[in-house]
């Protein structure tokens, strides 16, 4: 991939922001055209740069209190094993975030429950009901520090 212009980082850094901001105003403080920067918005979508565009919720003020940190270690790491898991963690609404990882575990995953009852049940879905899982460890939030998905830009 292409480097990526110091005014594509300056945008990115806009829309990372407020993925709404006005184009006239990224425009003015980019010193590009309103023209230039939908161009430049469109290219960066195209090349997957920009993959998607969304709202942050906070998880506890639609019921969602509590948060886990999931190891998972699998039986079998074959390659449709593997690929088998991913796609059963991104088909899972509770699981905000999935990683496949080096070290003791496979996959590190961060989870969602209203309660422990409710996390119990995902752990039924997600493992128990799996026969590829050989263990899992979770570890349970006590308070978030810091949540994001923003990129360091360094226009």
């Amino acid at each position: 991939m292409e480097e990526l212009k110091a005014s594509d980082k300056k945008i990115l850094q806009f829309l990372q922001d407020n993925a709404r901001e006005r184009l006239e105003t990224i425009a003015y403080e980019t010193g590009l055209s309103v023209a230039t920067v939908q161009r430049r918005i469109k290219y960066l979508k195209s090349i997957n740069v920009i993959t998607k565009e969304t709202a942050q919720i906070a998880p506890d003020s639609i019921g969602y209190g509590m948060t886990f940190l999931i190891m998972v270690e699998l039986e079998r790491e074959r390659v449709d094993q593997v690929d088998a898991f991913r796609r059963k963690a991104r088909d899972e609404p509770q699981i905000q975030q999935c990683y496949y990882i080096t070290g003791e575990a496979d996959f590190a995953l961060i989870a969602l429950a209203k309660d422990m009852d409710d996390f119990e049940q995902l752990t039924n879905r997600m493992f128990f009901d799996d026969a590829n899982i050989k263990r899992f460890r979770t570890s349970v939030v006590m308070g978030r520090a810091k949540t994001g998905m923003d990129v360091p830009l360094s226009c």
